[in-house]
């Protein structure tokens, strides 16, 4: 067998050590990435993907009756939404795009009065007061019993809905569907009003009384209007003072 020369010895050796090293490292390196990654992947670690805090608004958005019926009423005069113990509250609506203001906007429709034989001088302004802890965000018209309750301008009829507190009501858009207007407390609906239907200004589409929690001594429609949002959703909106529209 051929011996090695001096240099060939040599770089054998080294290419023997720089083999060994090489695992070595190597080796080094897959424990350094072992070691992290189990401690990224442990739980509440810092590199855990964890579901971040929920904000004051998703909380408020799922939040639970306190009465535990699973029905209440949502603020700026929209519904209640059932579900099983859980209540849907709307989420607080984003700002609305720059423009006139929108009373200024209805104020220019020249709105009927919804309640039959009211004069518009008589109204008294209820928007800010506190109804059951909560502003209540909506004119309370006063009127006998079975008093028509009229459609303010031409439009569609949104929905038709029953809940505890509002009683049984109605979600009418405007023409532009940039606006709602939700009557409540009705006695019942005018015949043949359905959900879809389009109404002219000043139809009738129910009556004056006293269902949900209103007063069963006080007959009165509470009147809201809300700006709606982009999604055009019926319950959903930023609510602005009726006396402002219809005074």
């Amino acid at each position: 067998m051929k011996k090695d020369s001096a240099a060939q010895a040599t770089l054998r050796t080294f290419a023997a050590g720089a083999g060994c090293g090489f695992l070595a490292g190597a080796f080094a390196v897959a424990v350094i990435v072992w070691h992290f990654g189990n401690v990224i992947g442990a739980p509440g670690a810092a590199g855990t993907v964890e579901p971040r805090p929920r904000s004051a608004v998703e909380r408020w958005v799922d939040g639970v009756d306190d009465a535990g019926d699973g029905v209440i009423e949502a603020s700026k005069g929209r519904p209640e939404v059932a579900t099983t113990g859980t209540v849907v509250r709307p989420a607080p609506s984003p700002e609305p795009a720059i423009g006139p203001p929108p009373a200024e906007v209805l104020e220019k429709r020249d709105l009927v009065v919804p309640v039959e034989g009211v004069d518009p001088d008589k109204l008294v302004r209820s928007f800010a007061d506190a109804r059951d802890g909560r502003k209540h965000e909506a004119l309370d018209i006063l009127a006998p019993r079975n008093t028509p309750v009229k459609a303010v301008e031409g439009g569609r009829i949104a929905r038709l809905f029953s809940s505890k507190a509002g009683g049984i009501t109605i979600y009418q858009f405007d023409p532009s569907e940039q606006f709602c207007y939700y009557y409540a407390h009705l006695e019942r609906y005018a015949e043949g009003l359905a959900e879809g239907n389009a109404v002219r200004k000043g139809q009738v589409i129910g009556y004056v009384g006293t269902s949900g929690n209103a007063p069963k001594d006080t007959p009165h429609l509470h009147f809201a209007i809300f700006q709606l949002t982009a999604a055009k959703r019926w319950w959903e909106g930023t609510p602005l003072d009726p006396y402002d529209v219809l005074h």
